[in-house]
């Protein structure tokens, strides 16, 4: 097994009204500069933010969960985080539409982050449509470790591919699989894992994406010693442990299960301790 080190739980978050500093139009997605001074510092690969939108006569009550996709800091902004956002509903479309100045109430970071190999290791790096963005922010880190960095980007179609020539930039290697055939290889994204887990002697995969392809990964890697490090997109009400709408049934070393909050104990877990086949039943405690 690969040495990890977890970071802590919500020990740094903070809430706070912070400045959209950018907002940039990348494909079907836009690519938000959120200024949050010294906090940048606590903010992880794997973290995400918590956001109340919709101004302040909205009446969406409840804030949304946005992931982190990488940290920068610069003379003209400080500190900032880089966001992903797809304006499928009314409180991502509404973020999608601010404009450089204007403040959000965003409350930061939280959840688990991606554990980072203490020596340097080979990773493949898997992401699903717009939920990959988190991976590029990873590869640099990983990078900086000596690490291999590997990765497969996959959708549906080629518009839903999130900055191909980026992540191509960002690792060792790319591929893109898409089920259409619109761009890279046609077909799903776990099609070659076996394979380059054996070709690349595959110490850790990191993944982000839809959750039937995150447990399509665990089934892969099923039995074997290839840690599985995945963000789990679970819907989170409320983003700091409270609700318990966002549980998922994980098992301990035990072999106990019980219901986890994937805004506390994820949305990084280990993809081997998701009882997957249990996702959205009713678990009997």
């Amino acid at each position: 097994m690969v040495g990890l080190a977890m970071a802590g739980i919500n020990r740094n978050a903070a809430q706070l009204l912070a400045t959209i500093v950018g907002n940039k139009k990348v494909g079907q997605y836009h690519q938000i500069l959120i200024s949050v001074g010294e906090l940048v510092a606590q903010c992880k690969p794997g973290n995400f933010v918590a956001i109340s939108v919709g101004g302040p006569n909205s009446k969406m009550v409840l804030r949304r969960a946005f992931a982190i996709s990488r940290t920068t800091t610069s003379p003209q902004f400080g500190g900032a985080i880089e966001l992903i956002v797809a304006p499928h509903g009314s409180g991502s479309s509404w973020l999608c539409g601010l404009t450089e100045g204007e403040q959000i109430d965003i409350t930061l970071p939280l959840g688990t982050a991606f554990g980072i190999p203490t020596t340097s290791v080979n990773a493949l790096l898997v992401g699903g449509g717009y939920g990959s963005a988190p991976l590029f922010g990873l590869a640099e880190v990983l990078k900086e470790r000596g690490c291999r960095v590997d990765m497969l980007l996959g959708a549906s179609t080629g518009a839903k591919i999130y900055a191909p020539l980026e992540g191509k930039r960002s690792v060792n290697s790319l591929r893109i699989f898409t089920e259409d055939g619109s761009m890279g290889e046609t077909g799903r994204i776990t099609a070659p894992i076996a394979q380059l887990v054996s070709e690349l002697q595959i110490d850790v995969i990191y993944s982000c994406g839809p959750m039937a392809m995150l447990k399509a990964i665990s089934e892969i890697l099923n039995g074997g010693d290839v840690v599985h490090q995945c963000a789990v997109e679970e819907a989170m009400a409320c983003g700091i442990g409270i609700c318990m709408t966002c549980v998922l049934p994980v098992k301990d070393e035990a072999g106990r299960i019980s219901n986890l909050r994937s805004c506390i104990d994820g949305p990084v877990m280990d993809g081997a301790a998701i009882e997957w086949d249990l996702v959205g039943k009713t678990l009997v405690l």
